[in-house]
């Protein structure tokens, strides 16, 4: 299977991936420009992005974008200052390289966020019909069948009575960040109670849903349930970035190689070894090799 298609395929199943792309390469660099690969959620590479020893760097930083959901252009160079970073951009020195510096375009690929709607009512109908364009997959389900995943954006519940305790709780158990109920107050307030789950879980349900712009019509009800969603949304992102450190800081789950120095994401498909006990992390085989043949001498290292 080609990138091309493996790249179809993760979009069709809603995997997330980067999309590595070589837009500069010098000699005696093995990659050329247009040399393109696929970083998974897991840290295997497939394609080509150059040698083993630059498929390091492209994990460690793939990891990071994917993480961050901001693309990055990579420059990877033999030696020069240790680290850099500017907006948009961060030079790493991997000692590993045969010479030659290689600059590589990542690209996070992340599915559009699932918003799940229960019910066939008229709000449901606007809801659907309204998300698509604010950039998220809409999912129709009536509310015995609703089926929500952990990586879910929202729940909504508009089925006027239909179902819906099964499809509030399987969402608050699968930890959907947004659940709501399109429901008056009092008969809200009585369907949360009826839910099988702990307190601080039943409250997390936004009954009404949606802000108070004082809605009448379905749509308008509608864009009041989806104002909520993207504003909560936002602010989660927001959170999270300023608490994340900058992109050429080591992120955690990160080691450093005892071999060459370089820091290197501490997943499986990074080469490793374990020795006593205790794993050791590496950027390329050949590492891997050199310590296998005396742990001793990095021990203080690692």
């Amino acid at each position: 299977m080609s990138v091309t298609q493996s790249a179809a395929e993760l979009t069709r199943t809603r995997e997330p991936f980067v999309q590595a792309t070589v837009v500069r390469a010098q000699k005696p660099t093995s990659a050329h420009a247009g040399d393109t690969a696929l970083v998974r959620a897991d840290g295997s590479i497939e394609g080509f992005v150059g040698g083993t020893c630059a498929e390091a760097s492209v994990r460690e930083f793939g990891l990071r974008v994917l993480d961050r959901k901001e693309p990055l252009l990579l420059r990877i160079v033999p030696n020069a200052v240790s680290v850099a970073a500017e907006e948009g951009a961060v030079t790493v020195v991997n000692p590993c390289l045969s010479g030659g510096s290689v600059e590589i375009f990542l690209e996070p690929r992340v599915p559009a966020p699932r918003l799940l709607v229960v019910g066939d009512s008229p709000i449901a109908e606007a809801l659907a019909e309204l998300a698509r364009p604010l950039g998220y997959a809409v999912e129709r389900a009536p509310g015995q069948d609703a089926t929500p995943r952990s990586d879910d954006a929202a729940l909504v519940v508009a089925s006027h009575g239909r179902g819906e305790e099964p499809a509030l709780t399987a969402a608050l158990r699968a930890g959907v960040p947004y659940v709501g109920l399109i429901a008056s107050r009092i008969r809200g307030a009585s369907v949360l109670a009826a839910l099988d789950v702990p307190d601080d879980q039943r409250a997390r349900v936004h009954s009404p849903a949606g802000l108070d712009i004082g809605g009448r019509t379905a749509a308008e009800i509608a864009l009041s349930v989806l104002a909520e969603i993207v504003a909560e949304r936002r602010t989660a992102e927001r959170l999270t970035t300023a608490s994340t450190t900058a992109v050429a800081a080591p992120t955690p789950g990160s080691a450093t190689d005892p071999v060459c120095g370089m820091t290197v994401p501490a997943v499986h498909s990074s080469p490793h070894a374990t020795v006593d006990g205790v794993t050791t992390w590496f950027c390329c085989e050949g590492c891997r090799t050199a310590f296998l043949a005396d742990p001793d001498r990095y021990a203080v290292a690692s």
